[in-house]
């Protein structure tokens, strides 16, 4: 094994080789470039590169594409020749095709096995952040994580979730005096977050069992490190969705995984494609949470590679931190354009030989602008490079190919069903269930022996029956008095457990009902 991943080259106007230095693999990364120019080839020769040198890798396939790595280039494939030329003019002389060990996750349990994390994992920043929920909004999801932890209520699924919002909003009195005003209106707007979550498929993401970071931190039998390959074609149709599984799963890396210094090679190298998606009016809060982890996660042997179009779709304190860098095309038609193009001109350390702007505007479709960390972790020079060919098959495998790598998989079967042990939902629901069992057992004990009040009602019926026939003056004043004793008997009833007992039925009969 070598101590880099061979990028590419390309002599006279191009770099004679440019590699990534794997001692520097977990001090991150940029792919970036427009559409079409070549991006998602470099993540998989990267792809390659780290697995080869036994370093796991989990990308996500936005496009389909990226399933390919788990199958070999064939000399059949139409691209054949031009890859053959393009290693003859790189020197990449040890050039073959190969497969690579692949894992398939889905969180929808379609195109790969399950993934799924806790609501109490994901935590309240990230679901709000999920929900696109206001701050006081928010503040009550803080309250409800609470009182959850407080009750001992594991919160695994949306349902604890939503039944957790239920128990809240019912004792919401008791509640507002300990943490603050909790509306009626804010915990509807959280619900119905909750649906719209729901129908977007998101039920799939929380539950159990849940993933557990050994299983795409592993090695294959021959050392090469294990490809995780996330189906996120379907998934971008929720691009909130997409964005926060990642960025949990980033945290959950930094929370869970030990310091390991500096070490020879990342323990597992991370990329985030379409990244735009993790800053797009992402408040304050989770950017620097974002730019916190992606400061602190390299000490734990973790690389963390941003794939974008443009390099502004990056917040700027976290693109300081991104060392190893390929520039792919960028277009500059508007006057926008070409301030973005400027300013990603001038993230790179110069070369003398040409301007690195026209060069980011000129690169063909795979060549790209590259610039890598070299001794000391300093930037290398920028460098025009050509692209090194991929090793595995470029485009989708068939269905009947994924079937077979999902069926050899470490994890084939562990994930597949689901486990719904008792959690907030069930122990909320035995809770209600228990209220209303008392509630009734009172309610036909008091109906056995009634209260004084009623026993003063009755009294008072059997005195008007007795005199029933008297004058009418007479059955006016009785009339008068019996109202007078009804009134009483009534608001001293209201006042006493059965009339709490039946305005507590009325609206649990409403609610239920809803």
């Amino acid at each position: 094994m070598t101590d880099q991943i061979f990028i590419g080259g390309g002599g006279a106007d191009y770099a004679e080789a440019q590699g990534l230095l794997l001692k520097y693999g977990n001090r991150h990364g940029l792919i970036a470039g427009a559409t079409g120019t070549g991006k998602t080839v470099t993540l998989q020769i990267l792809a390659e590169g780290f697995s080869n040198a036994g370093v796991p890798v989990f990308l996500s396939d936005v496009k389909g594409d990226l399933s390919g790595l788990a199958a070999s280039g064939t000399e059949g494939f139409k691209l054949h020749e031009a890859f053959m030329k393009r290693a003859a003019t790189i020197g990449f002389d040890d050039y073959t095709y190969d497969a690579f060990p692949v894992t398939f996750w889905d969180l929808f349990g379609q195109s790969g096995h399950p993934v799924r994390t806790t609501i109490s994992e994901m935590g309240p920043l990230l679901i709000a952040r999920l929900l696109e929920l206001s701050e006081a909004q928010e503040g009550i999801l803080n309250i409800a994580f609470r009182v959850a932890d407080e009750q001992g209520l594991a919160l695994l699924d949306l349902k604890d979730l939503q039944a957790l919002l239920v128990f809240v909003g019912q004792n919401r009195g008791d509640l507002t005096l300990r943490y603050g005003n909790i509306s009626t209106s804010s915990i509807g707007a959280i619900q119905r977050r909750l649906l719209v979550l729901e129908n977007q498929g998101g039920a799939d993401l929380f539950g159990e069992p849940a993933l557990e970071l050994s299983d795409i931190i592993r090695t294959a039998p021959d050392g090469r490190g294990q490809i995780n390959i996330l189906a996120a074609d379907k998934l971008m149709g929720a691009p909130r969705l997409y964005a926060t599984f990642l960025l949990w799963l980033l945290s959950e890396l930094f929370e869970e995984l030990p310091e390991v210094g500096d070490p020879d090679k990342p323990k597992l190298v991370f990329f985030f494609d379409e990244a735009h998606l993790l800053f797009e009016d992402a408040p304050k809060a989770l950017v620097d949470k974002v730019e916190q982890v992606a400061r602190l996660i390299r000490s734990k042997g973790v690389g963390v590679y941003f794939i974008t179009q443009n390099p502004a779709d990056v917040p700027e304190d976290i693109l300081g931190q991104l060392g190893n860098r390929v520039q792919h095309a960028l277009r500059a038609f508007t006057a926008r354009d070409r301030k973005n193009l400027k300013a990603a001109a001038e993230t790179y350390r110069d070369n003398p030989r040409f301007e690195t702007e026209d060069a980011i505007r000129e690169v063909g479709v795979g060549e790209a602008v590259t610039s890598m960390l070299i001794k000391k972790g300093m930037p290398g020079v920028v460098e025009r490079t050509l692209i090194r060919p991929p090793s595995s098959q470029l485009g989708p495998i068939d269905d009947a190919t994924r079937a077979t790598v999902m069926a050899a998989s470490p994890v084939a079967g562990k994930y597949e069903a689901k486990v719904d042990r008792i959690s907030a939902f069930e122990k909320l629901r035995a809770r209600a269930d228990e209220a209303a069992k008392t509630a009734a057992i009172a309610e036909a004990e008091e109906e056995n022996e009634p209260s004084p009040a009623v026993r003063e009602y009755k009294t008072a019926r059997r005195y008007t029956a007795s005199k029933v026939g008297r004058s009418s003056s007479t059955s006016k004043r009785q009339r008068d008095g019996i109202g007078d004793a009804l009134g009483k008997a009534l608001v001293s009833e209201l006042k006493g457990t059965t009339g709490r007992r039946l305005v507590r039925g009325i609206l649990g009969g409403l609610f239920k009902a809803r």
